[in-house]
C-alpha cells in the first residue's frame, strides 16, 4: 500500500514568539525589530554583534546554529553608510532570521569569526566589496579582486568604468596595469532610434506627427556643443613590484617590450610591407636542381 506524504515541503517551526524571545536573549543590544512579509530582522548595536549572534545561536527556542551569509549595502547619504546583514539559519527548526547592524568608513565592526570560522571569508568578501573593517579577523585581505586594486566597487560612488585596468604582458612576463581605455564612448540611448542617440521625446509622440519615408530624423538636442570621445581621467599606468609577485618568471628585454607596446596601427603596416618569408625567385629558363646532385 503507497503512503502518501500530506506536503512535499520541508516544515518550518512557526516565527510566532521569536521577536519575545530575541528582545529577552539580546537585552539592551537591540535596537529594532520588524516581522516584515514572513521575515524577522533584528537591528543591533554595532559592538555588540558578537554577543547577539551567540545568544542567537545557543538560546533554547531560538537555535539559529549555522550563518548563512554576511552581506553589505552602501547609504552614502547617512553618516554611518554602510549596513552590514547577517543571514541566520535554525537547523533543528528549519527558520531564518537577519541581522543588522551600521557603521562608517573608519569605525571597524567586530568578528565572528570565533563563533562561526567561515565567517572569515563573508567577512573579507564584505570588506573588499565596501571597505568595511572587522577587528578581530586575522587574515582581512582581499579575495576577490586582483591584489593592488583601488578602490571599493561595491561602492555607490565608485566610477563605473573603475579607476585602472590589467593585463597579462607576453613581452614583460608579468601582469601590468593601465588606466581604463574604454573601446567607444558611452552613449544615452532611448527606446526609439538607439543608433541615432536621444531626441528627448516621450514614446507615442512620433505617431502624432507623421514623417515622411525616409525623412531624416531630427538632431538631437545640443547636438555639436557637446564634446566628443571625452576620455576618463586617470593617474599614472602602476605595475607589479617585480615578477616574482605574479609567479611569471623572468620579465622580457627592453625591445620586446617597446616593439609590444607599439601602437596596433604601426605594427599592422609593419607587417604588411614586411617581405614574405621563402625561397629566393630562380631565374627565367632554369630549372631546381635535382636532389642528389644529378643533371637537371
Amino acid at each position: 500500500m503507497a503512503v502518501q506524504l500530506a506536503s512535499h515541503v520541508p516544515k518550518m517551526a512557526s516565527d510566532e514568539g521569536v521577536i519575545d524571545a530575541a528582545k529577552k536573549a539580546i537585552g539592551d543590544a537591540l535596537i529594532d525589530a520588524r516581522d516584515l512579509v514572513g521575515e524577522i530582522t533584528l537591528v543591533v548595536r554595532r559592538e555588540a554583534v558578537v554577543d547577539v549572534c551567540r545568544a542567537l545561536r545557543d538560546t533554547p527556542g531560538l537555535e539559529y546554529q549555522q550563518l548563512m551569509e554576511i552581506a553589505g549595502v552602501d547609504y552614502p547619504e547617512r553618516p554611518e553608510r554602510f549596513e552590514v546583514v547577517y543571514h541566520l539559519l535554525s537547523l533543528t527548526r528549519n527558520r531564518r532570521i537577519r541581522v543588522k547592524l551600521s557603521t562608517d568608513e573608519q569605525t571597524p565592526v567586530p568578528s565572528v569569526t570565533g563563533l562561526w570560522p567561515v565567517a572569515g571569508w563573508l567577512e573579507r568578501e564584505v570588506f573588499d566589496m565596501y571597505g568595511v573593517g572587522f577587528s578581530g579577523n586575522e587574515d582581512l585581505r582581499r579575495i576577490l579582486t586582483d591584489y593592488g586594486f583601488e578602490g571599493y566597487p561595491q561602492r555607490k560612488d565608485f566610477p563605473l568604468t573603475g579607476h585602472v585596468e590589467l593585463r597579462y604582458s607576453e613581452a614583460e612576463k608579468r601582469v601590468i596595469y593601465e588606466p581604463v581605455a574604454l573601446p567607444q564612448d558611452f552613449r544615452t540611448f532611448d527606446f526609439l532610434m538607439p543608433w541615432e542617440g536621444p531626441e528627448y521625446r516621450l514614446p507615442g509622440d512620433e505617431k502624432a506627427v507623421p514623417e515622411q519615408t525616409g525623412a531624416p530624423s531630427p538632431a538631437p538636442a545640443g547636438a555639436g556643443t557637446q564634446p566628443q570621445n571625452v576620455k576618463t581621467p586617470a593617474e599614472t599606468p602602476k605595475t607589479t613590484d617585480g615578477p616574482r609577485d605574479t609567479g611569471a618568471g623572468k620579465p622580457g628585454d627592453v625591445k620586446a617590450t617597446q616593439e609590444a607596446r607599439k601602437p596596433r596601427a604601426k605594427k599592422a603596416e609593419q607587417e604588411v610591407t614586411k617581405p614574405l618569408d621563402g625561397p629566393e625567385p630562380r631565374p627565367k629558363g632554369t630549372r631546381r636542381p635535382r636532389k642528389g646532385g644529378g643533371p637537371a
